[in-house]
């Protein structure tokens, strides 16, 4: 029989934020009087963290670590400790202090009323402009798009059953939008503010440059509706056009027996051309409908596990 508890801690390049992590985990652990696993994700540090977590490792048994062979991300990371988790609610945090262990309790109980998945919200945050404000976008967007009523979609504190990290699968920047992932899925979201610490150590891993990340979501979205039917979205743009490019084509033909010249005529150029984009569009749906039924393998390299 598995723990009642995984605590999922991706890291990279957290040497100084570790130890105190585990100190006040620990202590917060105790209180809750469940069993529970705590799962390090090395996403291929080069200072000394992993240094830090074998220390860990040596004293207390219910540490496992993974090892990446370089940085892969962090959804890589999550992706990962999903695997291994055998938690009956998973949670997830940052390992830079930011994310205060003493509210896993909170997120437990409003997972208890419910949900399937509760993210925390960082009601008040002390990070730099250069960082809260891209976030904001992010979160606009996020909602925007995928409908899910989420503060903060980025938060990296979250509670979750079992059975939802078990049928999530991350790549690139997908870990920022797990809650929109979950709620496209049919499960039930919820949300709840949770405290913010200043980062002591450490530099930050986020900017605007994350913007892109914005891309991501409408890559989820669109592989939502079509993943599992592609041609459902080619085949009617590929019909379109070749049906509109026959029917200039069946016109030309009609004027040149009727005796007209065509050969000139841009209108003949453009109705093959519609002709070529419809058939190149179902092939493309067609060739979807194949991929899909190829086997996708984990983007990232497991150095070593502890």
């Amino acid at each position: 029989m598995g723990p009642y508890l995984t605590i999922v801690i991706p890291l990279y390049n957290e040497e100084k934020n570790i130890a105190p992590l585990y100190s006040i985990l620990k202590k917060v652990l105790r209180t809750i009087e469940k069993s529970y696993e705590i799962i390090f994700v090395d996403d291929g540090s080069k200072d000394k963290s992993m240094q830090e977590l074998l220390k860990l490792k040596a004293k207390d048994r219910d540490i496992k670590i993974i090892q990446f062979q370089r940085n892969f991300g962090k959804s890589s990371g999550l992706n990962a400790a999903f695997k291994e988790a055998s938690g009956d609610i998973i949670i997830t945090m940052d390992a830079d202090l930011q994310d205060r262990p003493e509210e896993i309790p909170k997120l437990i109980d409003k997972l208890n009323q419910g949900y399937d998945l509760v993210s925390g919200w960082k009601y008040k945050r002390y990070d730099s402009i250069g960082k809260r404000f891209p976030s904001k976008i992010m979160n606009f967007i996020a909602r925007l798009i995928s409908g899910a009523e989420i503060h903060d979609f980025n938060c990296g504190f979250k509670a979750y059953k079992k059975d939802v990290v078990k049928n999530i699968e991350l790549y690139g920047d997908l870990h920022r939008y797990i809650p929109a992932l979950a709620h496209w899925k049919g499960y039930s979201v919820g949300e709840v503010k949770v405290m913010h610490k200043k980062r002591l150590y450490g530099k930050s891993k986020y900017g605007f440059v994350r913007l892109m990340g914005a891309f991501d979501l409408v890559t989820i979205r669109f592989l939502n509706m079509f993943a599992k039917r592609p041609l459902h979205f080619f085949g009617p743009i590929g019909l379109l056009s070749f049906l509109i490019g026959g029917i200039m084509s069946l016109y030309l033909a009609i004027m040149w027996l009727q005796g007209f010249g065509i050969g000139n005529r841009p209108l003949l150029f453009l109705s093959i051309l519609l002709i070529v984009i419809g058939v190149q569009f179902i092939s493309l749906g067609l060739l979807g409908e194949m991929i899909t039924n190829i086997g996708k393998k984990d983007d990232y390299i497991i150095k070593k596990k502890y």
